[in-house]
């Protein structure tokens, strides 16, 4: 074959969808997971930002304490679990092991049921300030592994040392992942310093919209928020930013949807 239309026909085959991002390399085929999981499991600025995290959550506290009043309504917390106090890393870890890139539903139930989770840096400290200083935790998440979802969740937190690790302070939702119902109602009985989460959806429903542009455009309005009465910890491997790619927050690995991947991360590119 002449060496110019041999030239011509890799162009070709490189510009096809999907094929740049299957193409083997000298360790085998990428996974979309790799720099995610390795930035979460070696990186201390990965740590650092959960530490930075809990100490401006802490220092909210600090503040309503001295403001507080006993005629007030009294203090409480709301904080997301998985990615927020509760670290996964061993989960993801065992995904990139076996050369999955995306989320697996049931890896992740068994997993679970396993109780394996551990701390996520700062947040037992912090809580356990709370809990000395009588404002209360509330745990809201959503989570589903039927039957013994509740149960799993509250092993996890016990097994951990939190504090206020029981049925009256954990509601996990099975059904939804709107928070919205269970946070009024938490603030109707109590004064909610601070919301925690790696979602923006922890915070509020209003950011549970299915386009890139709009999350982020509702996010800038809110940006005042952010490090007073919202505290975000740092989530590359799931979450609803996924959703906004998608238009599911759990999209099934296959080489459309790696693509799609792609042409997310270059959003932003040098067109040279």
């Amino acid at each position: 074959m002449p060496a110019n239309r041999f030239v011509v026909l890799l162009l070709i085959f490189l510009s096809l969808p999907g094929c740049v991002g299957t193409m083997p390399d000298n360790g085998g085929p990428r996974n979309n997971l790799l720099y995610a999981v390795a930035w979460q499991q070696t990186a201390a600025e990965y740590r650092a930002l959960y530490h930075q995290g809990f100490n401006l959550a802490r220092a909210r506290v600090e503040d309503a304490l001295a403001r507080h009043e006993d005629s007030d309504r009294p203090l409480a917390v709301i904080s997301d679990l998985d990615a927020t106090l509760l670290d996964a890393a061993e989960y993801w870890g065992y995904q990139v092991g076996r050369d999955a890139d995306f989320f697996d539903d049931t890896a992740w139930d068994a997993w679970i049921a396993e109780n394996r989770l551990e701390v996520t840096p700062g947040a037992l400290e912090f809580l356990q300030f709370c809990a000395a200083n009588n404002v209360e935790v509330f745990y809201v998440s959503n989570r589903d592994q039927g039957e013994n979802t509740d149960a799993y969740a509250l092993a996890h937190l016990q097994k951990l040392g939190f504090p206020y690790a029981d049925a009256e302070h954990t509601s996990i939702l099975r059904e939804t992942s709107n928070k919205q119902s269970v946070q009024e109602a938490i603030m109707s009985d109590y004064e909610v310093v601070v919301l925690l989460g790696d979602n923006l959806n922890d915070f509020s429903r209003r950011y549970y919209v299915t386009d890139v542009a709009e999350r982020e455009a509702l996010m800038t309005e809110d940006r005042d928020a952010f490090g007073n009465r919202f505290i975000l910890f740092p989530n590359p491997t799931d979450g609803h930013w996924i959703r906004a790619i998608y238009g599911e927050s759990e999209p099934p690995a296959s080489a459309e949807n790696r693509e799609i991947l792609k042409r997310a991360a270059m959003r932003k590119a040098w067109q040279q």
